[in-house]
C-alpha cells in the first residue's frame, strides 16, 4: 500500500502553492484545514511543523515543510509525473530560480510591503539589494521562455509561478510583458484551474461560517 499522503493548509495561504503542485502529481492525498490562531498553533500541528504555519505536507512518516521544498520533494517522490528536471542543465536552472524565488524574492517582496527599504550603503547586508533589482532578474528568468528549467513544465514553474501571479495581483511586482504572458500561460493548465476552484471554495465556505 502507497504511503498516504497529507496536506495541511489554509486556503488563504502560500498552501495555495502546494495545492496547485499536488494537482500537477495527480496522487491521492487527504486535505487537513487549520486555521490561523487555533488549530495552526495547537499541539497536533505544532508536532508537524514547529513554527505553527502552513503548507506542510506528511508522506508516509517524512514530513515537509516549506512550499518550496515541498514542490521540490514532491517532483522527486513521484517522478512520473515529469515535474522534475531531465538532466543536469535543466537542474541548473531549476534550483538556481527556484531558490532565488524563495530567497531574495520572497525577502524583497515581504519587506516592500511592510514598507521597509535597504539603504542604498547596507545594499550588501541585505543579501537581494533592493526590489528593482531583484524584480530585474527575476525578469531574465521568464524572458522569451515558456518554462524555467528548459523544454518543459517542472516544479520550478508552481513555486515562481505563484510568486509572479501573486505579485501583480497584490501590486508589488511590474505587470511586465515577460511577466503576463508567463503567468497567464501557467494559470491555465488544467492543475491551476482546479486547484484554485478547490481552494476557493474553500474559502467561500469559511466566508459562510
Amino acid at each position: 500500500m502507497a504511503d498516504t499522503l497529507t496536506f495541511y493548509t489554509n486556503p488563504m495561504s502560500r498552501g495555495r502553492i502546494v495545492r496547485w503542485m499536488l494537482e500537477e502529481v495527480g496522487q491521492p492525498y487527504e486535505t487537513v484545514v487549520l486555521d490561523y490562531g487555533t488549530t495552526m498553533k495547537a499541539p497536533a500541528y505544532l508536532a508537524i511543523n514547529p513554527m505553527g504555519k502552513v503548507p506542510a505536507i506528511k508522506h508516509g512518516d517524512a514530513v515537509v515543510t516549506e512550499a518550496a521544498a515541498i514542490c521540490m520533494y514532491l517532483a522527486d517522490a513521484f517522478p512520473a509525473a515529469g515535474l522534475a528536471p531531465k538532466n543536469n542543465q535543466e537542474r541548473a536552472r531549476l534550483y538556481r530560480w527556484m531558490f532565488f524565488a524563495a530567497g531574495p524574492v520572497e525577502a524583497a517582496s515581504t519587506n516592500g510591503a511592510m514598507g521597509f527599504v535597504v539603504p542604498p550603503e547596507r545594499k550588501a547586508m541585505a543579501g537581494y539589494g533592493s526590489l528593482a533589482e531583484v524584480v530585474d532578474a527575476l525578469e531574465t528568468a521568464v524572458a522569451d521562455r515558456e518554462f524555467i528549467a528548459g523544454d518543459h513544465f517542472t516544479a520550478a514553474d508552481v513555486y515562481v509561478g505563484a510568486q509572479i501571479g501573486w505579485g501583480m495581483q497584490f501590486g508589488w511586482l511590474e505587470k511586465r510583458p515577460a511577466f503576463v504572458a508567463y503567468s497567464e500561460r501557467l494559470q491555465a493548465r488544467p492543475a491551476a484551474i482546479r486547484a484554485r476552484e478547490i481552494d476557493d471554495a474553500l474559502v467561500a465556505a469559511q466566508k459562510k461560517d
